[in-house]
């Protein structure tokens, strides 16, 4: 089941950019964490208002933003 529902965007928090259940922790956070190779679960101990979703959805949003058509150089 998709979790995007937990991503959300509002113009007058964090810039506009993606966040996570409305709060001021941007999906930008849980990606960096997650490639600097910070285990789910530390983010979740160091985070304790996140939940395991909130992670699988910052994931899925990367993923579908990645799914982009093949440039074609001119």
């Amino acid at each position: 089941m998709s979790q995007l529902h937990r991503i959300t965007i509002n113009p007058k928090q964090c810039g506009g950019r993606p966040c996570i259940r409305g709060m001021r922790i941007r999906v930008k956070d849980v990606l960096d964490l997650l490639a600097a190779g910070v285990p789910s679960e530390e983010i979740l101990v160091d985070y304790p208002y996140l939940e395991s979703d909130d992670i699988t959805a910052a994931l899925e949003f990367a993923a579908r933003q990645s799914d982009h058509p093949i440039w074609r150089r001119p």
